[in-house]
């Protein structure tokens, strides 16, 4: 699994997106991993921190399903999950980062965000819903945001699951064909595709410039959903056990 940094770019059309898990392994795994991190729950509610989990991708790849499944066994008074969406009128009136600041996670707690301010650096830029002065100054004002947040005690997890076109494009129809699933699939979706190489230079540019050494990120390839999950819940597990101190 690459860990991005400045110094490391990432090209995500060269991740290996071979592998995979038996449904016994997967199992096995995905059991191993929830014990892990309702251990490490456990010490976060006892310890002055919180933590902040960021999951991003492409649509469809998987980010909601693996979010399902890191939450499924952790206690829930201590966990929130936001779905970002578009911004609302009042949210528009300011700042970007703003909507974000009153969903920060209590000390102890933990926030997990499918889609974030990183949408300012990504679907902003691409769709052009924001300038591009403001779209490159947003890597600063990010980065500067996160750095409050590492300094007051947050402990930030990026992860990123990628999967191919092809891929995306198959799960595209099988949500479509599926009367339970099909709500999941939007005009905005199609269209998104016909902007693949743009969001992927955009995501790269992104690992490389928001990728401190006290949040970098982490990037999946997501093919196969049940790898994905449990590379997911062990990068979490083993970045929450290392700012903890947890063995």
């Amino acid at each position: 699994m690459p860990v991005a940094s400045a110094s490391k770019p990432v090209r995500l059309a060269d991740l290996d997106q071979s592998k995979s898990h038996t449904p016994e392994k997967y199992r096995e795994k995905l059991r191993a991993g929830h014990l892990r991190l309702l251990e490490l729950q456990h010490a976060l509610k006892n310890s002055n921190r919180s933590v902040i989990i960021i999951v991003e991708g492409p649509d469809a790849a998987g980010k909601g399903g693996m979010i399902k499944r890191l939450v499924e066994r952790l206690d829930p008074r201590h966990i929130r999950v936001y779905s970002t969406i578009k911004p609302t009128d009042e949210e528009y009136a300011h700042h970007y980062l703003w909507r974000f600041w009153n969903k920060l996670p209590r000390r102890g707690e933990i926030a997990i965000f499918d889609r974030s301010w990183y949408g300012r650096i990504l679907v902003e830029r691409i769709e052009g819903f924001c300038s591009k002065a403001e779209w490159q100054r947003a890597y600063r004002e990010i980065n500067e945001f996160e750095r409050v947040l590492h300094d007051d005690g947050t402990i930030l997890i990026k992860i990123w699951l990628q999967i191919t076109k092809q891929e995306q494009m198959a799960r595209f129809k099988k949500r479509a064909a599926d009367p339970m699933k099909n709500w999941k699939i939007t005009e905005e979706d199609w269209r998104n595709r016909n902007r693949w190489n743009a969001y992927l230079k955009a995501a790269e540019d992104m690992f490389v410039k928001t990728s401190p050494d006290f949040a970098p990120w982490q990037i999946i390839p997501a093919n196969f959903k049940w790898y994905a999950r449990v590379k997911a819940l062990d990068a979490v597990c083993r970045r929450l056990g290392a700012a903890l101190g947890v063995k």
